[in-house]
């Protein structure tokens, strides 16, 4: 499949990987719809790749307004036949700290977008994709999901943001062998340092602190890499089931 025959729902599609993978895909031909909360981002967004970019305002962990959302997106423009989930939050807590116990309300919370909200955005999306027309591979869609490196090699503070994103890399196998049937792909990124708005907010010198952990390239990943890669996992058939890190080899240490 190439870019320009994608009609891609992105989640999270406002700001960082998810932002760069919709203006990448438009700018190659191709379409985006953009989930989000973010109504005000997402509409200057839309105005500047005019038909080609529909915003949607939606919650990742409500049933009710996902399946509104593909519907949009499938009346506006015939089928989705990518989903890129980037939607998630990445609060830093301890268990034990000097404020308290670890919020077991927080915990939930970061479950809920990050795993659940994924979940729910891929059964949704799965269940409109099985009635594309096949390519000639019997292929009707892809689905990549974001996990992180932190499933791997978390660090202090990040047992919540760790376990979210340990189920996204877990249930990656599953989907991909349950939905080979209906010609879905199933793949998931796993990012590292990745330039995007939650590192802007940190001061020059942790930001160089935190390029410096990565062995090569030493410094902050670019949103536009992660879009890279979905246009490859789009573009290479074969690549199914599977967890890609994304991370210019680094190994975070435990804090």
């Amino acid at each position: 499949m190439e870019l320009k025959e994608v009609v891609a729902l992105i989640t999270g599609g406002a700001s960082g990987m998810g932002e760069a993978t919709a203006k990448h895909i438009v700018a190659n031909g191709g379409k985006a719809v953009l989930l989000d909360l973010n109504e005000e981002k997402g509409q200057v967004l839309v105005q500047a790749a005019h038909e080609q970019m529909l915003f949607i305002k939606t919650d990742v962990t409500d049933e009710t307004s996902v399946e509104r959302a593909v519907n949009q997106a499938t009346e506006k423009y015939g089928c989705i036949n990518l989903v890129v989930n980037c939607a998630g939050i990445a609060p830093p807590a301890k268990v034990l700290s000097s404020k308290g116990m670890h919020s077991l309300a927080q915990f939930e919370q970061v479950l809920r977008i990050n795993l659940l909200g994924t979940f729910n955005v891929i059964r949704i999306a799965a269940n409109a994709m099985q009635h594309n027309t096949p390519d000639r591979d019997g292929q009707r869609g892809i689905i990549v999901n974001t996990a992180s490196v932190a499933a791997f090699d978390g660090q202090i503070g990040q047992a919540a943001y760790s376990a979210s994103k340990g189920g996204v890399v877990a249930m990656t196998l599953p989907l991909a062998r349950e939905l080979a049937e209906k010609g879905i792909r199933v793949m998931t990124i796993a990012p590292g340092l990745i330039e995007t708005p939650m590192f802007a907010g940190l001061p020059e010198p942790a930001q160089d602190a935190l390029a410096k952990m990565t062995p090569f390239p030493q410094r902050l990943g670019k949103p536009s890499e992660y879009a890279l890669l979905v246009e490859s996992i789009v573009r290479n058939t074969l690549l199914n089931g599977e967890v890609i890190r994304l991370d210019g080899a680094v190994r975070m240490q435990p804090k």
